[in-house]
């Protein structure tokens, strides 16, 4: 452990009182081993002092109640989440790092014959729900994507590449590490020009096909001459730097969009990551069609996706709540 671990755990040690300095101390042996074994493994200090610190918490609490860890059973962690969560007001993520901690602390215990029952198995610590994503309306979109042309010829060529990222951005629902991944092969356009659709390489390396909207199509068909004449060494990305010629990296996909959405005079925090949910949302919104939406995206698990029916479901609460006569709160009556 690290001396800063050490120093607060002698100083909590000042604050018990001796009885139960002498149950802390019948605990803490097995932990001490234990740790020691994960330190043998390789584990990281970090790790290791993250779970001593979590461990002396509940062996504090099993102290207190002259309990011992075979005595520890669901009702008495129970009790003992509860007040991390509630008396010392812990997050539930540092909660839930405690609890892992526990869980393979008794099943060592196990193993080596000083416990016969783990008294993590089954339980469950509910998650903190999912954050909303931040979503723009249509119309925000349109002030950025259909934002005039830049005077100048330099920045006029770089947002003819930029409107094209933007629009397949928004249009396909990619990840900025896809689109900057992309290749010009990947990208399948009919003759005409009208149809297309692209082969995106997601999370674990896994590919799927998306559609391209037509203003993307149209907009890519205008930048790939330029991508032409800027490719250098036979680079094969799709989007690439004007001045080096070779494959655009994430970062300067960010800072592009910053531009744009302040050339376009948008307040808002616009981020690649933002277009995607917009796809999202407004796919949803549009179409209803749940499990359609979760290929586009490449979600493994649809829960993923359902998180886009909440913030759709959130904006018509909103129109109801303003639109609905008997929706608002009732005006006082006078006196």
């Amino acid at each position: 452990m690290t001396n800063k671990v050490l120093e607060q755990q002698q100083l909590e040690d000042s604050l018990v009182t001796k009885p139960v300095f002498a149950e802390l101390e019948a605990l803490l042996p097995p932990v001490e081993q234990w740790l020691s074994e994960l330190s043998v493994r390789q584990m990281s200090a970090h790790t290791i002092d993250a779970y001593y610190a979590g461990l002396y918490q509940l062996a504090c609490f099993l102290a207190q109640a002259q309990l011992n860890w075979t005595r520890c059973d669901k009702r008495q962690l129970a009790k003992y989440i509860a007040k991390r969560l509630d008396t010392d007001a812990l997050a539930i993520s540092s909660v839930q790092q405690e609890l892992s901690a526990i869980r393979h602390f008794y099943s060592w215990l196990i193993e080596q014959g000083q416990a016969r029952i783990n008294p993590t198995t089954g339980y469950q610590l509910k998650r903190a729900p999912r954050p909303l994503p931040s979503i723009a309306d249509g119309d925000l979109i349109a002030q950025l994507l259909e934002q005039p042309m830049p005077d100048t010829p330099e920045q006029a060529r770089l947002w003819i590449r930029d409107k094209a990222m933007f629009e397949l951005l928004y249009s396909s629902g990619l990840r900025v590490g896809e689109l900057v991944g992309l290749n010009v092969a990947d990208l399948r356009i009919d003759a005409k020009g009208e149809r297309g659709e692209v082969r995106v390489t997601g999370k674990g390396n896994k590919t799927r096909l998306v559609p391209v909207g037509r203003q993307a199509l149209k907009a890519i068909n205008r930048y790939l001459p330029h991508r032409n004449l800027w490719e250098e060494r036979g680079d094969r990305a799709l989007f690439i730097s004007e001045k080096h010629g070779t494959r655009l990296t994430t970062r300067a996909v960010q800072q592009r969009l910053k531009v744009a959405a302040a050339r376009a005079g948008i307040a808002q925090n616009m981020y690649p990551h933002l277009l995607r949910h917009c796809f999202a949302s407004h796919m949803l919104s549009g179409s209803g069609d749940l499990r359609a939406v979760q290929e586009m995206l490449g979600h493994s698990d649809i829960s993923t996706t359902q998180i886009y029916t909440h913030v759709d479901f959130d904006r018509l609460t909103q129109v109801y709540d303003k639109a609905h006569p008997r929706a608002s709160q009732e005006k006082k009556t006078p006196r």
